[in-house]
C-alpha cells in the first residue's frame, strides 16, 4: 500500500494539528490490519485479510487507495468495511473493490456504498477493468435510509455495473457470503470465482427461507459455491482458497483486453503439447470421446482456460491461445450426454459468445452435436427460447467465427454451432463430418415408419431390415460430404492434422473483417 501514515512527520507546533494527526494515525492503523480476534477468525476460516488479498492481485507498489478514512469518526468501522482504489495487474491499470469481512461482516453502510459508487464511476470515466473481491453479509439495516433507496444508493452500483458491461472486464472473486441484494454484484460480472467452503450467494438466507416458505435447508445447499458452480450456473469456477481464486482471476484477465476499444494481449506462440491427429476422433459418430483432446491439440501448449467446467458439461467453453493470440472455444462434448444441447448448455454458450464478441476475441466452434434435447421436460423448461438465445448470440456476433464440423451437426445444432447460414468466416469439415436435418436412423424412421411396419408385417424382419438399409443408404448419399463441398456448403474438408495451421492462416486474414451487424437501437433477444 502506498498511502503514507499522516502521523509520520515533524512534530506539530499547533496542538490542533497534532490532534488531527493523532486521530488520523489511529484511523489509519485501525484499517491497516485486523484485530487479534478478527485475525483468529480469518485463520479459522482459511481466509486472507482484505489488504493481503489486494496485495496478491496487484503489482508491487502500484495501489492507490481512495476513501481510507471513510467513517473514521465512527467506532469500529475502519474504511467503512471496503477497500477501493486503482492499481496494476501485470502492468495494466485496474480498479479494485474489496469488502473487509472483519468490519461488521463486510456489510454495507452509507459510506461503503458511496465508495463503491465512486469506484465504478471512476471505472466508467477512465474505462478501467474492475476486480470485485466480495465477502459481505449485505446491507446494514441501521443505515438503510442513507444507503438503500436514493439516487446514489446501492441500486446505483448495479446501474453502473450494467453500464460497464461489455466496456471493460468485470471479474469477481467471491471469498465469503454475498447476501440479499448484494448477490447481484457477482451476477453482473463476466466471471464469478467462488472459494469452496466459504463462498455463498443467496437472496434469502436459510433462516429466512424457513420463516417465509417453511423450507429447512443448509447454507451449502441453498447457495454454496459447489451448488452454484454445478447446478444454478451462477458460479463459473471453484477455487480451493483465496490465493487460488486470485490467481485464477489474474489468469482469466490475461486473455482479455483492458477495454472494448483494445485488442487482447499477445503472447509468444507455442505449439500444442500433443498435436491433433485423426486417431483422436472416432470415425463412428455413435462412439463418444472427450473433446478436450481436440481442443488441446489446437491451442498453444497449456493455454486452455475452461469456464464453467462443472456446469452443463455437454458443452465445453473457454479461452485458449493460437499462435499467441486469444481465441474463444465452443465445443460439443459427446462424452457427456452425447453432446446434446440442453437449456443450461444453450445459456452457457450464449453468454460466452456475448463475452467474446464484446472484447474482440475470435470464436471457434467444434461441432459434434445431435441437436437440441427433446421431450416434455425440456419443452416445459423453455428449450425453444433458450436455444433461440444461443442462436441469437451466434447470429449477432461480429468477431471472426469459424465453424468446424468434427463429426455430426444435425438439425438446429448446426445453427447453434455457427453453421454456414450464420455467415461464419469459414465452415470447415473433417472427413468424419456429417451435416443433416437429423441422423440417418431417425430420418428413415420419421419418413417411412408406416411403410417399415407394413413391410415387416407382409414379408418379415429380414425384408424390413433390407428396406431400412436401402433407405438409409439413399439418405446418406443425399447428404454426402463430397456433395456438400461441391455445392459450396463447406469451404474446405481437411484432415485433423492440418486443422490448426488452417485456422491460424484464416484467423490472420479474418482480423480485418467489418464489425457491423444490424443498424437499430438494440435487439430484443429471447430470454
Amino acid at each position: 500500500m502506498t498511502e503514507t501514515d499522516p502521523s509520520v512527520s515533524a512534530p506539530a507546533t499547533d496542538p490542533r494539528v497534532g490532534d488531527v494527526r493523532e486521530r488520523l494515525h489511529q484511523a489509519y492503523e485501525a484499517s491497516a490490519k485486523p484485530t487479534d480476534k478478527a485475525k483468529a477468525k480469518l485463520d479459522s476460516q482459511g481466509k486472507i485479510y482484505v489488504r493481503d488479498r489486494v496485495g496478491l492481485l496487484l503489482d508491487d507498489e502500484s495501489f492507490v487507495e481512495d476513501g481510507r478514512y471513510a467513517n473514521a469518526t465512527a467506532s469500529g468501522l475502519p474504511a467503512d468495511g471496503v477497500v477501493t482504489g486503482r492499481g496494476t495487474v501485470d502492468g495494466r491499470p485496474v480498479v479494485v473493490i474489496a469488502n473487509d469481512p472483519t468490519v461488521k461482516a463486510g456489510s454495507w453502510g452509507a459510506r461503503t456504498v458511496e465508495k463503491i459508487v465512486r469506484a465504478t464511476e471512476m471505472a466508467l470515466r477512465e474505462e478501467l477493468p474492475v476486480f470485485w473481491f466480495v465477502d459481505s453479509a449485505g446491507a446494514r439495516i441501521t443505515d438503510q435510509v442513507e444507503m438503500f433507496p436514493g439516487r446514489r444508493g446501492a441500486g446505483h452500483i448495479f446501474h453502473n455495473q450494467v453500464a460497464l458491461s461489455g466496456r471493460v472486464p468485470q471479474i469477481c472473486c467471491l471469498f465469503g457470503p454475498s447476501a440479499a441484494g448484494g448477490a447481484y454484484i457477482p451476477s453482473f460480472c463476466d466471471i464469478v470465482i467462488m472459494v469452496e467452503g466459504n463462498a455463498s450467494m443467496y437472496l434469502g438466507s436459510p433462516r429466512m427461507a424457513e420463516m417465509v416458505v417453511g423450507e429447512k435447508i443448509s447454507l451449502e445447499e441453498m447457495g454454496g459455491a459447489r451448488m452454484h458452480c454445478t447446478v444454478s450456473g451462477c458460479g463459473d469456477l471453484l477455487a480451493q482458497d483465496d490465493a487460488e481464486a486470485i490467481e485464477l482471476a489474474r489468469l482469466y484477465f490475461s486473455y482479455l483486453p483492458g477495454t472494448w476499444r483494445d485488442a487482447p494481449p499477445s503472447y509468444d506462440a507455442e505449439e500444442p503439447a500433443v498435436p491433433l491427429t485423426r486417431e483422436v476422433i472416432p470415425e463412428r459418430e455413435s462412439v463418444p470421446f472427450d473433446v478436450h483432446e481436440v481442443v488441446d491439440g489446437l491451442v498453444d501448449d497449456g493455454s486452455f482456460f475452461e469456464i464453467k467446467p462443472l456446469y452443463a458439461a455437454e458443452l465445453v467453453i473457454g479461452f485458449g491461445r493460437m499462435g499467441g493470440e486469444s481465441v474463444g472455444i465452443v465445443a460439443n462434448n459427446s462424452a457427456v450426454k452425447g453432446g446434446v444441447l440442453f437449456t443450461d448448455s444453450a445459456d452457457k454458450a450464449a453468454r460466452f459468445i456475448w463475452l467474446c464478441d464484446a472484447f474482440s476475441i475470435p470464436l471457434i466452434y467444434l461441432a459434434d452435436v445431435p441437436g437440441f434435447m427433446i421431450g416434455s421436460e425440456v419443452e416445459r423448461g423453455g428449450i425453444i427460447r433458450h436455444g433461440a438465445k444461443m442462436v441469437s448470440a451466434v447470429a449477432s456476433a461480429t468477431v471472426p467465427q469459424f465453424c468446424v464440423i468434427v463429426r455430426k451437426a444435425y438439425g438446429a445444432g448446426l445453427y447453434a454451432m455457427g453453421g454456414p447460414g450464420f455467415m461464419p468466416d469459414a465452415t470447415l469439415a473433417l472427413p468424419t463430418a456429417r451435416i443433416a436435418v437429423m441422423g440417418p436412423e431417425a430420418a428413415v424412421n420419421a419418413v417411412y415408419a408406416n411403410t417399415i411396419a407394413q413391410v415387416e408385417a407382409d414379408s418379415g424382419a429380414a425384408a424390413r431390415d433390407a428396406f431400412v438399409a436401402e433407405k438409409r443408404r439413399e439418405y446418406e448419399q443425399d447428404v454426402d460430404l463430397e456433395r456438400l463441398a461441391a455445392d459450396l456448403v463447406l469451404d474446405g474438408v481437411i484432415e485433423a492434422e492440418e486443422l490448426r495451421s488452417e485456422l491460424l492462416r484464416r484467423l490472420r486474414y479474418a482480423s480485418r473483417r467489418d464489425r457491423a451487424f444490424s443498424e437499430r437501437r438494440r435487439s430484443v433477444p429471447p430470454v
